[in-house]
């Protein structure tokens, strides 16, 4: 979660955010409420179109709506926020404001809980290790960037000016460079950037740090800095890392669980086995598959369960069902735990 603006007085005012991940949306499911005033930008049909209703043009406005419902959409990957439309337009009524990754929005509240803003708290730190970090680079010059929801963020630049021995003086900023990626702690790294300066820094962080090259990957970018980070995100290479990373942790995950459950250990899997962990305070990390998900929510109010096990400070883990973790999830029921003690 990326907090973009506070304006608070004591416990009351605004809050405008950006979330980051399905798990903000969670979190978002459980801060706004009925009451709550909630901005964000949506399509809206043109007051000046005279066209019948099915064709009339979609234009993009900012729109205030008092809230009135908060849910999930089935799909678990947008938060749908109804209610009546009170600033934005001319005309009144009600609309449905469709918060995604990324989506910035404004909370206005009457009155803060510490809860709730405790929630956001937990939510940015957990959104400030960089879990993928871009380095372009060219003779002498480099610049590093954090991988964000809303785009890439610079955080760092070396220049090393090379004297009469080229040769140190290169080493010597690819040492520079290593400096600046060690005081990041990254599951990926993105190397890129016009010449051969991006292969041989490659080279040379698999001689000094073998651990840190093996999270790198090469691409070819024709400029470094800002221009360099949009041409990489728009390669596809950050988009297909980023799948690859939530699948290594939801394997993670499953590893876990099979490893607790072939020992008969601390997990427990299907609804009524989890069902009965959490009546005990047990579980620690809960796996749901969002087919799973999709399916129950149709039946009885699961969205009150997950935020139960949060209430008792455990961790609600949302799979995806297209990706081998969650089809083992779903092959097992749907939904899992692993346990803060054996049952």
């Amino acid at each position: 979660m990326k907090v973009v603006e506070e304006r608070l007085k004591g416990n009351q005012g605004e809050i405008k955010l950006i979330p980051e991940s399905v798990e903000d949306l969670w979190h978002l499911r459980y801060i706004i409420e009925p009451g709550d005033v909630v901005f964000s930008l949506t399509k809206r049909a043109s007051e000046s179109s005279d066209k019948i209703r099915s064709d009339k043009e979609m234009v993009t406005v900012r729109l205030g709506i008092e809230v009135e419902k908060v849910e999930f959409h089935r799909f678990a990957n947008r938060l749908r926020v109804s209610g009546k439309i009170v600033a934005g337009v001319e005309d009144s009524g009600h609309h449905t404001l469709n918060i995604s990754e990324g989506k910035e929005l404004s909370i206005i509240k009457e009155r803060w809980s510490d809860e709730q803003l405790e929630r956001i708290r937990t939510a940015v730190e957990n959104s400030n290790r960089p879990e993928v970090v871009i380095l372009t680079i060219e003779e002498g010059e480099a610049a590093i960037g954090i991988l964000r929801q809303w785009g890439v963020d610079e955080v760092g630049v070396v220049r090393v000016s090379y004297g009469k021995d080229r040769g140190d003086s290169r080493k010597e900023f690819f040492g520079e460079v290593y400096s600046a990626l060690k005081g990041y702690n990254f599951d990926y790294l993105v190397v890129a950037g016009p010449g051969f300066a991006k292969n041989d820094f490659y080279r040379f962080l698999k001689e000094k740090d073998e651990r840190m090259a093996e999270k790198a990957i090469v691409a070819d970018a024709s400029s470094i800095g800002v221009r360099g980070f949009v041409e990489v995100v728009k390669r596809g290479v950050v988009d297909r890392i980023a799948g690859e990373l939530r699948i290594k942790k939801d394997a993670e995950y499953m590893d876990m669980l099979l490893r607790e459950i072939s020992k008969d250990g601390r997990a427990v899997y299907g609804l009524e086995q989890v069902k009965e962990a959490l009546s005990y305070g047990a579980i620690e990390i809960l796996l749901v598959a969002d087919e799973f998900l999709r399916e129950e929510r149709e039946k009885w109010d699961i969205d009150s369960f997950l935020r139960e096990v949060e209430m008792m400070n455990g961790k609600v883990v949302i799979m995806s069902s297209e990706f081998e973790p969650g089809k083992r999830l779903m092959a097992l029921g749907g939904i899992a735990g692993l346990l803060r003690f054996k049952m």
